[in-house]
């Protein structure tokens, strides 16, 4: 599922928004699992049955709390492409550049999506589509922003970024090595330079200089 559009929603009050603020970061900095109703609560300023007539259980504080951070990468990522109209590398290019501010901004720890994955394996969870939905909709605009790089190659293209870019947001939030997006963009842009080069064949006979 690409979107979160058919997934259950609740009407954000003032309260539900004060305990999404409180589980979002609770959630990202201890893990899903970790985290009980009590201390959401309690951070929130509200009490726990405040909690429930909003949400109704923990599960939905997940799904709001995975969709809310879904729904502001895609618009902070768009945004970003549209600056980077038209030239179609410079667009994906743009992805990458996204993803270290957002990285910085947003994500120390590394991708929410992914460590919310490594806590909600289970598809029934109503949280599950939104983590594999993000991966699907990523992995469908690099194949779409590299058609217009190799038509004839971009469904494999496609699946090289998105490997580049989710090995930088793990990378990230691992803290391995310094600034692995930076260089995971590096990459993109020889996979795509040389992609592009091969858009036109040479001549028969025609070959490149060299001993």
């Amino acid at each position: 599922m690409g979107t979160t559009e058919k997934l259950r929603r609740i009407t954000m009050t003032p309260a539900a928004l004060r305990i999404l603020d409180a589980a979002a970061r609770l959630f990202y900095e201890r893990g899903i699992h970790a985290v009980g109703v009590d201390l959401i609560a309690a951070e929130a300023g509200v009490t726990k049955k405040t909690l429930y007539d909003r949400f109704g259980s923990k599960e939905q504080i997940v799904v709001e709390y995975l969709a809310d951070r879904d729904e502001r990468w895609r618009a902070f990522l768009a945004q970003r492409l549209d600056a980077a109209r038209p030239a179609p590398l410079a667009r994906v290019l743009a992805v990458f550049d996204a993803a270290l501010t957002w990285s910085q901004e947003n994500s120390p720890k590394g991708c929410g999506m992914v460590n919310a994955h490594a806590e909600i394996s289970d598809a029934s969870h109503p949280a599950y589509p939104i983590i594999i939905g993000q991966k699907e909709w990523m992995l469908a605009l690099f194949t779409d922003l590299a058609r217009d790089i190799d038509a004839d190659q971009a469904d494999q293209l496609g699946r090289t970024l998105m490997l580049l870019h989710e090995g930088a947001l793990v990378a990230h939030g691992l803290n391995i090595f310094s600034d692995p997006t930076s260089h995971a963009r590096e990459q993109a842009q020889v996979l795509l330079a040389a992609a592009g080069n091969n858009r036109y064949p040479r001549p028969p006979g025609e070959h490149l200089p060299g001993p």
